[in-house]
């Protein structure tokens, strides 16, 4: 299957900040299927991330470190919100102007911009995911845009896995389980994961 990855990237963000924008006032704090983080660090992950690819880019400096997000959100969720469509912004523009280059730096290595595209994708639809799961939004990660995402999960997941210790084991799913499911399973994601009744 063909991947356009600039029309990934802007489903993912898409998806991503319809995410943000559902989440309660009350949850920021939440457990969420990154075990070791909460629904405002998760957030601050999936923020940083994008721009920490876009850095390799640019060559701007850092904006913070997306593996030690902050616990704390700069303002209420409707600051929380600019501040990721201001990144997400950030992040297309970089990217489109690089969209005809034959190979981009990024922390994998280089890549074509198209591959490193879909690997920024990726990286925001699984962290929406895991907001939406975390406050009970009823925003599933799509079969269509699952199948978009498995080239791009292929070519970095256990490359970043093995290397860096940033995705967790595979988790076994039934072999007639959904593309979704397969997809968060291989990233290390639960795909039944639900926030504890408190």
């Amino acid at each position: 299957m063909s991947v356009d990855g600039f029309e990934l990237l802007t489903e993912a963000h898409d998806y991503l900040l319809a995410a943000v924008r559902g989440v309660p006032e009350d949850a920021w704090g939440a457990a969420t299927p990154c075990s070791e983080w909460t629904v405002r660090q998760v957030f601050q992950h999936a923020r940083l991330d994008q721009l920490a690819l876009v850095m390799q880019i640019t060559g701007d400096a850092p904006a913070g470190d997306p593996f030690a997000p902050a616990d704390a959100l700069d303002g209420d969720g409707r600051d929380a919100v600019a501040q990721l469509e201001t990144a997400l912004e950030g992040s297309m523009k970089a990217w489109e102007s690089v969209r005809e280059a034959g190979a981009v730096p990024t922390p994998m290595g280089p890549m074509p911009a198209q591959a490193a595209t879909a690997v920024a994708a990726l990286d925001a639809a699984l962290h929406a995911w895991d907001i939406a799961r975390a406050t009970g939004q009823d925003r599933p990660l799509g079969e269509s845009l699952a199948e978009r995402l498995e080239t791009p999960a292929a070519q970095i997941v256990e490359f970043v896995r093995t290397s860096f210790g940033k995705f967790g084991a595979v988790v076994d799913v039934p072999a007639d389980a959904d593309r979704a499911a397969k997809l968060l399973a291989f990233t290390g994601r639960d795909p039944l994961w639900a926030p504890r009744a408190v």
